[in-house]
């Protein structure tokens, strides 16, 4: 069988998993790999792997195996120094592999945004000791933010309001951290009147913008997204500008999630993905191409057509409450029935993403919704997903 582009997919969560069918739409070969088996995005791709991405070994024994066209990371927690040796091979790497090593650590995409390219950023100092956590609190003052420089989706990150908080802060930090480096980024605490992600994208044209998404977040990790978010033209502009220099400097093609904290007019950098951004989710229902279908796009270096918005859209989060191996969903009827005739021109989807167990608090699926205002979609959208119920069988 022929393909257009073997691809080498690190990370196979409910992410990755979108990807592949959008890839697969456009006659990819991906292999799925991850450190479990039976991952969301294995159940949708041609063939899988099962090791740690930290493996240097075993990742390049799977570049090895493969010969992809393309690695395409989806998880942060991956031992770039070998990505930086098989894109030395010939093999692309997404974006790049100096882009993926800067935005997986917070501490180098700071020092690119803040220091290389002189964006406004929050204050900020890097700790690896409680004794450092607190010169850092000294620096930033309080309240403060205090998070991994590498972790995903808000995890390991705490605001901190008082001194007597920041040695929970530190141990929450350290426990939670992705990959094997005890470093924290402390934060100065900006009090934001919003904040966007702004998915930007990377072609051999030029850098394409989406319309920007809000998001709600708790426990670091985002609830529900909407899009677009009401901003000030002067404020979309300056957006747009710092994440085009930002992606412009990590180099490369596909689809970077650019968050920013939105206060009155001005814009200040926050953090950068190199991949399709969990809150972009919202773009299933919302956009003519999907984040996924513009990232496999961007990477195949095919043509993007104008990026449409259909309507006011939002994603909300369904989350399981207990570590189980043993549930199963109920309610999916009545989500899809949301909202019935009460507002006729809404639709309504829902996503399940296939994850073999649950635990507190872990994203088992998003309900999704469109409707002829924001306010209305975001209504729509969590009464869908609260109609969802994850059953956990006992024994």
């Amino acid at each position: 069988m022929a393909f257009t582009a073997k691809i080498l997919l690190l990370g196979s969560g409910e992410l990755g998993r979108e990807f592949v069918i959008s890839a697969k739409r456009l006659g990819c070969q991906v292999i799925a790999c991850d450190s479990y088996a039976g991952a969301p995005a294995m159940q949708v791709a041609d063939g899988c792997e099962v090791f740690s991405m930290l493996d240097g070994a075993a990742l390049k024994s799977a570049v090895e195996k493969h010969r992809p066209d393309f690695v395409v990371p989806e998880i942060e927690a991956i031992r770039t120094e070998t990505l930086a040796e098989v894109e030395a091979q010939g093999v692309t790497v997404v974006p790049s592999a100096r882009a993926t090593m800067m935005t997986m650590n917070r501490d180098a995409i700071r020092e690119v945004a803040a220091v290389e390219l002189g964006l406004r950023t929050s204050r900020y100092r890097y700790a690896e000791s409680l004794e450092e956590v607190l010169a850092g609190a000294g620096h930033t003052g309080l309240p403060c933010v205090i998070k991994p420089v590498m972790s995903s989706s808000g995890k390991g990150q705490s605001t901190v309001r008082s001194a007597d908080e920041l040695e929970r802060a530190w141990d929450y930090a350290v426990a939670n951290m992705r990959g094997d480096r005890r470093r924290v980024i402390v934060e100065e605490f900006i009090a934001f009147d919003y904040e966007i992600t702004l998915l930007t994208v990377r072609t051999r044209e030029g850098v394409l913008f989406c319309p920007p998404i809000g998001h709600r977040q708790e426990r670091g990790d985002y609830q529900e997204s909407w899009q677009p978010t009401p901003m000030s033209a002067k404020a979309l502009a300056d957006a747009q500008d710092m994440a085009r220099k930002v992606v412009d400097n990590l180099g490369g093609h596909g689809i970077f999630g650019v968050e920013f904290f939105v206060k009155g007019e001005e814009v200040i950098f926050s953090e950068l993905s190199p991949r399709p951004h969990d809150t972009g989710m919202v773009t299933l229902i919302s956009q003519n191409l999907s984040e996924f279908d513009l990232h496999a796009r961007a990477i195949l270096g095919l043509p993007i057509p104008e990026i449409r918005l259909y309507g006011p859209a939002t994603s909300a989060v369904i989350l399981a409450d207990r570590e189980s191996d043993r549930f199963r969903f109920e309610g999916l009827a009545d989500a899809l029935a949301t909202p019935g005739a009460e507002v006729p021109d809404a639709e309504v989807d829902v996503r399940l993403f296939g994850k073999p167990t649950t635990r507190p608090y872990r994203r088992m699926g998003v309900a999704l919704a469109r409707a002829g205002t924001v306010e209305d979609s975001r209504r729509i959208a969590a009464d869908a997903a609260a109609r969802v119920r994850i059953v956990h069988d006992e024994g």
